[in-house]
C-alpha cells in the first residue's frame, strides 16, 4: 500500500492542496480562490463557509485518481484569522455590514488599534511573551473590538471563536480541540515546561473573563500539539463529501507561516550540514513575511513575539518576527507608479513585470559601469512599514517613507525604486536578526519559502544584506509540504513531527552572500535606521 498525505493551506486569497508521498515529493496540486470583502478601510473579511467549500474542492481534486486506502492523513494550515460562529455553529457576522456570511476577521484586519493600545497599557505579565506588546493582528484585540462595537445581543449569540486553522479541523472531524500553535502565538495562551493554561487574570482585566468561564468552551478547553491526531479523524459525512475513508487521520493544525517553517527547516543543504535547527532562521515570504526562530533557551526579545514554548516543535521556544507588508508592498509600489502602465503595455502576457524590472536593472548596471545592481540605489532609500511595523518595533502607527524621488515616471526610475523597496525589506530582516542576536540567538543560515522567493533579486538582497547564506528548498511548496508532514505525524506512519521533517524535508539550493558589498549595505542600513529616527522626530514635532 502506498502512503500518501494531503497538505491543505488556506492563504490570504486562495486555498491550496497538495498530494505528497512519504519522501516529501509533491505529486499533484490544486488551488481555488476565496472571497474577500473590504467594507471599510482596515476591515478585511472572509466567509468560513466559502473557505470550507474551497478546502473540499481542492482535497477532492488532488485525491481524485487515488485509492482512498492510500491516503493516510490530512494536515491543515491557515492564516491566523478569527472565525466567529453562533451557538448553533453557524456563521455570525464580524462585519460592519451586518452580513453573517462575513464572519472571518482576516489576519491583516487592523480595526482593533485602540483595543491593542488598551491591552498594552495594562502591562500584564502575559505581554512579556509577545515582545512587551500585543499586536492588533492577534486575537484578543479583535475580540475586544467585537464586544465593544457589536453590543450585548450580538455577544450573547457567540458560540465559538476559532482561529481559522482550528475551525478547519473542527469541520473535518467534529472535534473542537485547539492547536497549541494558534493559541500560544495569537491568543495569549500560556505554555511553559511545567504546563499550559489560559491566564484568567489577563482576560478578566480586558473585560473578557466570561470567555474563560465554563472551561473556556467558546475559545477552547481542549488543546493539542501540532502533529497529534484529532479525535477519530474524518467524520462519515465529510469523508463522503471528500470521497475518502471515514477515520482518515486529521492532524492538529498550524498557522500557515509556522507550517512553512516545518517544510523549510527540515531541508538539507551544503550551507550548514552539521548545524542545529536552532541556528537556522526560517523566512516565510508572501503577502507579509514571518521570521521564525527556535531555541532551547527561554530568551526574551523586545518587539518580537515569544518566547513561545512548544508552539511549533515540542520543548523548543519559538520567536516570531515579521513584516506586515512584503509582497503586497512590492506590488503596491509597482502598481502605483506611472511607469508600470507603459511596461505592461509592451510586455507579452507570460512575462512577469518583476522579471522585466530585474532585466532593466541589469541593463542600467551595465550602462553605468557598476559591479552590482545594488549600487543603483545610492540616492534612493525606503522605510518599508507602509502597513505598520510588526517587529522588532511592534508599532502599528509607523508609516512608509521614500527618500530620493524625482519627477521622472520612466521604467528605469520604477526599476530603481522597486530595487530600493526589496533592499528595504532585506534591511528589515537584518533589523529583526539584530534584535534576535542581541538576545542570544545565533544564525548560520536563512531558509526561505513563499512567493517572493521566486524572485532572484529578493534572495540576493537578503543574502548580501544579512551576510548569511540563503537556502531555497528544491521543493518550492514548503507550506504544503509542512501540511503533509503534519498528516504523516498524525497518521502514525512516523514516530514524531521531527521525524516527518527529517524524512520528507528534501534538499535545497544555496545562495551565498557577496561580502564585497558589505560596506555599501552597512551605509544603506545606517540610512534605514536614520529614517526611523526621523519619522519619530517628525511625529514628535507635530504633536507639540
Amino acid at each position: 500500500m502506498k502512503k500518501l498525505y494531503v497538505g491543505i493551506d488556506v492563504g490570504t486569497s486562495s486555498v491550496r492542496a497538495a498530494l505528497v508521498n512519504s519522501d516529501g515529493q509533491i505529486l499533484k496540486k490544486s488551488v481555488f480562490d476565496t472571497i474577500m470583502w473590504l467594507p471599510k478601510p482596515n476591515f478585511y473579511l472572509q466567509s468560513s463557509d466559502n473557505i470550507w467549500q474551497a478546502c473540499c474542492h481542492v482535497i477532492r481534486d488532488v485525491t481524485s485518481n487515488v485509492n482512498p486506502e492510500d491516503v493516510r492523513g490530512l494536515g491543515f494550515d491557515a492564516t491566523c484569522s478569527l472565525v466567529v460562529l453562533d451557538t448553533k455553529g453557524c456563521p455570525l457576522t464580524a462585519s460592519p455590514t451586518g452580513e453573517d456570511r462575513q464572519n472571518v476577521i482576516m489576519w491583516l484586519d487592523h480595526r482593533a488599534s485602540k483595543e491593542a493600545d488598551f491591552i498594552n497599557q495594562t502591562n500584564h505579565e502575559v505581554l512579556r511573551s509577545y515582545g512587551g506588546n500585543i499586536s492588533l493582528e492577534q486575537q484578543p484585540p479583535k475580540i475586544l473590538w467585537l464586544k465593544r462595537n457589536f453590543g450585548e445581543d450580538w455577544w450573547h449569540r457567540v458560540g465559538h471563536l476559532f482561529d481559522l486553522p482550528d475551525f478547519l479541523t473542527w469541520m473535518a472531524t467534529g472535534d473542537d480541540s485547539r492547536s497549541l500553535c494558534s493559541l500560544v502565538c495569537k491568543w495569549a495562551y500560556q505554555s511553559k515546561p511545567e504546563g499550559s493554561e489560559w491566564n484568567s487574570d489577563f482576560y478578566k482585566k480586558l473585560g473578557l473573563g466570561h470567555l474563560i468561564d465554563n472551561g473556556a468552551q467558546i475559545i477552547g478547553d481542549k488543546v493539542q500539539s501540532p502533529g497529534q491526531s484529532v479525535s477519530k479523524g474524518l467524520t462519515s459525512e465529510v469523508a463522503e463529501i471528500l470521497k475518502l475513508k471515514q477515520g482518515t487521520a486529521v492532524s492538529t493544525s498550524m498557522i500557515d507561516a509556522h507550517c512553512g517553517a516545518l517544510g523549510v527547516l527540515g531541508c538539507h543543504s551544503a550551507a550548514d550540514t552539521d548545524a542545529s535547527i536552532t541556528s537556522r532562521l526560517a523566512l516565510i515570504c508572501g503577502t507579509s513575511t514571518c521570521h521564525l526562530a527556535l531555541n532551547d533557551k527561554c530568551l526574551f526579545v523586545p518587539g518580537v513575539w515569544g518566547p513561545l514554548y512548544s508552539a511549533m516543535l515540542p520543548k523548543l521556544w519559538l520567536h516570531e518576527g515579521g513584516q506586515s507588508a512584503a509582497g503586497i508592498l512590492v506590488d503596491h509600489i509597482i502598481e502605483s507608479h506611472k511607469g508600470a502602465e507603459l511596461l505592461k503595455q509592451r510586455l507579452p502576457k507570460e512575462r512577469r513585470v518583476q522579471e522585466e524590472l530585474n532585466s532593466i536593472l541589469e541593463k542600467l548596471r551595465h550602462a553605468m559601469g557598476l559591479t552590482c545592481v545594488s549600487l543603483l540605489t545610492k540616492d534612493v532609500h525606503v522605510w518599508p512599514d507602509f502597513h505598520g511595523n510588526r517587529s522588532p518595533l511592534a508599532d502599528s502607527t509607523l508609516k512608509g517613507m521614500i527618500c530620493g524621488l524625482s519627477l521622472s515616471n520612466s521604467e528605469e526610475e520604477l526599476a530603481i525604486l522597486y530595487l530600493a523597496v526589496i533592499q528595504a525589506l532585506a534591511y528589515g530582516t537584518r533589523h529583526i536578526i539584530q534584535a534576535l542576536s542581541k538576545a542570544g540567538h545565533s544564525f548560520t543560515s536563512i531558509l526561505m519559502c513563499g512567493g517572493l522567493t521566486k524572485n532572484p533579486l529578493y534572495l540576493k538582497m537578503h543574502a548580501d544584506v544579512t551576510g548569511l547564506p540563503v537556502v531555497i528548498p528544491h521543493e518550492s511548496e514548503s507550506v504544503l509540504l509542512g501540511g503533509a508532514m503534519l498528516a504523516a505525524s498524525a497518521s502514525g506512519d512516523v514516530p514524531s513531527l521531527q521525524a516527518a521533517m527529517e524524512a520528507m524535508g528534501g534538499h535545497g539550493y544555496v545562495h551565498n552572500p557577496d561580502l564585497t558589498l558589505s560596506m555599501y549595505h552597512d551605509k544603506k542600513y545606517s540610512v534605514f535606521l536614520k529614517m526611523l529616527e526621523h519619522q519619530k522626530k517628525y511625529k514628535s514635532i507635530m504633536q507639540q
